[in-house]
């Protein structure tokens, strides 16, 4: 795996290159900064996650943000909040984005752009080979981030509240936790 890019366009670590151990490989674990503060991931569960059954994946046209860059035809994986992306030719990846504090828009009728919200200008590019796959691609995307499910999840949790009248969440001993009450929610 090449590097893990965080949001604001950051880079973390070198670890494998072409199934090589690269060059500067003197870290396994590298950090990766998430909505609840840092999380700690390594070369191996990257990697291991990578392989895992993707809620989307498909050959597109990836660009990086770096001015000049040519568009390159990468296989592109969704696996929980990261977007794998792989040489056509290779079951390691080259990369992945952690879609976390990030924004996808559409750039065209059949491409669409991550950018991070610390850095709105360093925008990954990508083209898909329809218009609704594009549109497929850019909502799966928005509802891969943590900060999505946990909406999702208060907005439920308190629709079921007023159906039912008892919070859903009771009976697993979290009805009090500060991170699914609509009061720790911003907007």
């Amino acid at each position: 795996m090449a590097a893990v890019v965080l949001p604001g366009g950051r880079r973390c670590g070198t670890f494998l290159a072409r199934g090589r151990p690269a060059v500067r490989r003197a870290r396994l674990a590298l950090r990766v900064l998430g909505p609840g503060g840092a999380m700690r991931y390594n070369e191996k569960e990257l990697q291991a996650l990578s392989r895992q059954p993707a809620e989307l994946a498909a050959e597109l046209g990836m660009r990086g943000p770096k001015k000049g860059s040519v568009l390159k035809r990468r296989l592109v994986k969704l696996v929980v909040n990261f977007l794998f992306y792989f040489r056509t030719d290779e079951a390691e990846p080259v990369g992945a984005l952690l879609l976390e504090h990030c924004r996808v828009t559409q750039e065209e009728p059949s491409g669409f752009s991550i950018s991070f919200i610390e850095d709105p200008e360093r925008k990954y590019h990508f083209e898909c080979r329809s218009e609704e796959q594009c549109q497929e691609w850019m909502g799966a995307l928005r509802r891969a981030s943590y900060e999505f499910m946990r909406r999702s999840l208060i907005f439920y949790r308190n629709e079921i509240q007023k159906m039912t009248g008892k919070d859903p969440l009771e009976q697993f001993g979290i009805s009090e936790e500060a991170r699914f009450q609509l009061g720790g929610l911003k907007a």
